[in-house]
């Protein structure tokens, strides 16, 4: 099946809203772990405005299921990771006063920087993936980095599910199999939600996990956050 990695960026968001710490970062983090979800993404961003530092260390001492840490690999947030040690890093090529992730790796620019990084993870026991459009010469430049695996940026694939599906699909469908054929392993993640999951997982069986955090949260102000995460479940193992 499918892995659900649940991003908790907009658990932070809301407790840094009014300070203190209501929400509990690590009671909600725990709490969604015992509901069944496979995993737990962060994405630390060097302004602190939701994840923070602390909260990173933190959360590796609590997490019993994979601990997945997102973000742009400037030698402070290398430092974090390779000391912290999660199951898995993946590196998105973000501006630090990015928004959000909104493009993946140009690999053959940055070719000889991911590989260096990589090999540094990798050499602490840290499984690594890289952020990636559905390009499948980006799908083969990866496989020369030594990554581990990829994570497809999946925003193009929800606007265009709205108006046709199949065509929307088309591109993650040769990205994956080629990312297949390279032996790397596939994440995916961005704008994922309830009404495309399912498809998505379904077209692409080789998918090992997506990660989603805005969608899961939005809904879960109106289904609860324990029906939610079996919600998406579910939707992962449709196929």
């Amino acid at each position: 099946m499918t892995q659900l990695s649940v991003n908790i960026n907009k658990i932070a968001t809301l407790r840094n809203a009014r300070g203190g710490n209501v929400p509990n970062l690590i009671k909600v983090a725990k709490d969604i772990e015992s509901f069944g979800a496979h995993g737990i993404t962060v994405h630390p961003r060097p302004d602190g405005r939701h994840i923070r530092r602390d909260d990173v260390y933190r959360l590796k001492e609590n997490l019993k299921v994979e601990f997945n840490i997102e973000g742009y690999p400037s030698d402070d947030f290398l430092a974090m990771v390779r000391e912290v040690k999660p199951a898995q890093v993946t590196f998105v090529p973000d501006a630090p006063d990015a928004i959000t992730s909104n493009n993946g790796w140009d690999v053959k620019t940055h070719q000889a920087f991911l590989q260096k990084i990589i090999d540094q993870c990798k050499s602490d026991g840290i499984r690594t993936s890289i952020f990636l459009n559905p390009n499948v010469e980006d799908v083969k430049l990866a496989a020369t980095t030594g990554t581990n695996r990829i994570e497809l940026y999946t925003e193009s694939f929800a606007k265009g599910f709205l108006y046709d599906k199949d065509a929307a699909i088309a591109p993650y469908v040769s990205a994956a199999n080629r990312a297949v054929d390279e032996g790397l392993g596939l994440n995916a993640g961005h704008d994922l939600s309830l009404e495309n999951l399912s498809f998505f997982c379904t077209s692409i069986p080789s998918l090992m996990e997506v990660s989603i955090g805005h969608a899961l949260i939005s809904d879960a102000l109106y289904y609860g956050l324990e029906n939610t995460v079996a919600m998406y479940l579910r939707a992962c193992t449709t196929h």
